[in-house]
């Protein structure tokens, strides 16, 4: 989920491929903080249903895709939300109802009832989250920023730069990996952190030397992606907020 994702032509003209990222990120938020008030766990689960459904119709996410990057957040939630059925303190309360025993620990309803609500807000989260990865571009994103809701270019380009270059972390410690069984030395040593962090740093003056060249901050500048307001901005919009408020009156 760390990785830039290179949208297909068909996501990109879809429908939430076209809307604006600000809109898809200003409903997110709200969704997040509705969540947040929810505690029973059916609304969150049908909150979590329409976003995959609206990412695989109008946003045209492939399935696989959309399941390959969901899949790891799942198995996440599925974890935080064993950890508070068995380790919660309405365990060790007398006057709750028991419902099981495995082993050692004692499941009562309280318990299960928390550990269910948790579980589907953290599933609706990780849709939201995933359905907005897929169907939004990071360099779209940043425009949209920098465009729409006027964020100094600095930091959202910074920000888009830094995001971009996770990726090639991961294959820098790669290179230091494979550098050391080069030299006989297996396994893992706090060196190799050293050497991320010394190319890391080159990285980072080689994309400060690219962007003064190009008088990046010097003054205003051009836009070659344009980014303005239309009807799918409202149509999202309005449908989002509807269905945050369908899953509140639930």
């Amino acid at each position: 989920m760390l990785t830039p994702i290179d949208l297909t032509d068909a996501q990109a003209s879809s429908l939430l491929g076209r809307t604006s990222p600000l809109v898809k990120l200003g409903l997110a938020i709200t969704w997040l903080i509705g969540l947040a008030l929810i505690q029973a766990p059916g609304p969150p689960l049908l909150l979590a249903g329409l976003a995959v459904a609206a990412g695989v119709s109008v946003g045209r996410v492939p399935p696989r895709n959309l399941a390959r990057g969901l899949a790891p957040l799942v198995v996440a939630a599925a974890s935080i939300a064993i950890a508070n059925l068995l380790w919660s303190a309405a365990n060790t309360d007398p006057a709750a109802t028991e419902l099981a025993r495995l082993g050692p620990f004692r499941i009562t309803r309280e318990a299960a009832e928390v550990a269910s609500a948790l579980a589907a807000r953290v599933l609706a989260i990780v849709a939201v989250g995933g359905v907005f990865a897929q169907t939004t571009e990071p360099t779209r994103l940043v425009d949209a920023l920098v465009q729409q809701a006027r964020v100094p270019e600095r930091f959202a380009f910074g920000a888009l730069a830094a995001y971009q270059a996770v990726p090639g972390l991961a294959e820098d410690l790669l290179t230091l990996r494979q550098a050391r069984r080069v030299r006989g030395l297996r396994g893992w040593h706090p060196r190799l952190l050293v050497g991320l962090l010394v190319r890391a740093i080159r990285h980072a003056d080689q994309l400060a030397l690219a962007m003064d060249a190009r008088a990046f901050g010097s003054g205003p500048r051009s836009t070659f992606r344009p980014i303005s307001w239309g009807w799918p901005d409202f149509a999202v919009g309005i449908v989002g907020a509807g269905a945050l408020g369908l899953a509140l009156a639930i």
